[in-house]
């Protein structure tokens, strides 16, 4: 089967208009981009991004790094906990405003990062802050970390990807995924291959995506009350 040409398309530089990168959290979390948190087990990634959504949702700031004074939207998307019995009782835990955060519903059909209802939600409730937890349940086809280390599942996850920071960027909202890769290895051998996942994050998922390690926030997630021992 032949291969359908593409058309060359330049875009000079001189064009191109140079813009501030705008910050929901600085320097951690931006506006319009992808944001993927990881963490080894244990390190504590649901409870740490259930808090910020609790923080903004009653328009408070973790720090300095945060100037917003409003109470902002957010979507809070999760594939592995329940929302009765986990999700709402850690925001109330948190005494997040959950009148402000909305989650999909997934019962007559999953989501995926390109699915329309994500865009449709955003509209809907003007969110600045859309969260799918974990990365994996939401790239399609159950796909898993080493199955997405395959050509053409890596390129397809790129893909992916890719319509999601476009999502990001023509609304503004800042995006973070979890990253909870080998789910089905033992606590070492995660560890061991944690500096390798990080690299193959990157490499898979394409230079859009901002990423960052819970092991580079643990003094301020202990400070801040943001951790907990066990997610």
């Amino acid at each position: 089967m032949e291969e359908t040409k593409t058309e060359l398309q330049l875009i000079k530089l001189s064009e191109i208009q140079s813009q501030e990168v705008s910050w929901l959290w600085f320097p951690f979390i931006p506006h319009g981009k992808l944001t993927i948190v990881q963490g080894d087990p244990g390190d504590g990634k649901t409870t740490f991004i259930l808090n910020i959504a609790a923080k903004l949702s009653k328009g408070e700031s973790l720090d300095s790094g945060m100037s917003f004074t409003e109470p902002l939207n957010v979507i809070y998307q999760s594939a592995e906990d329940g929302l009765a019995d986990t999700v709402k009782p850690r925001l109330e835990q948190a005494k997040a405003d959950c009148e402000k955060i909305s989650v999909i519903d997934e019962k007559i059909k999953s989501l995926s990062m390109i699915d329309v209802r994500l865009e449709e939600a955003v509209i809907k409730t003007g969110a600045k802050l859309l969260i799918l937890d974990p990365i994996q349940a939401y790239l399609g086809g159950g796909m898993d970390y080493e199955q997405i280390q395959q050509v053409g599942l890596a390129n397809e996850a790129r893909d992916m990807t890719k319509k999601l920071a476009a999502l990001a960027e023509k609304y503004q909202c800042a995006i973070v995924l979890e990253a909870d890769w080998n789910n089905r290895l033992g606590h070492n051998e995660q560890c061991e291959q944690s500096s390798h996942q990080r690299q193959e994050i990157r490499r898979h998922t394409g230079a859009w995506v901002r990423l960052i390690s819970l092991q580079l926030l643990e003094v301020f997630c202990w400070s801040a009350g943001l951790r907990e021992k066990k997610i």
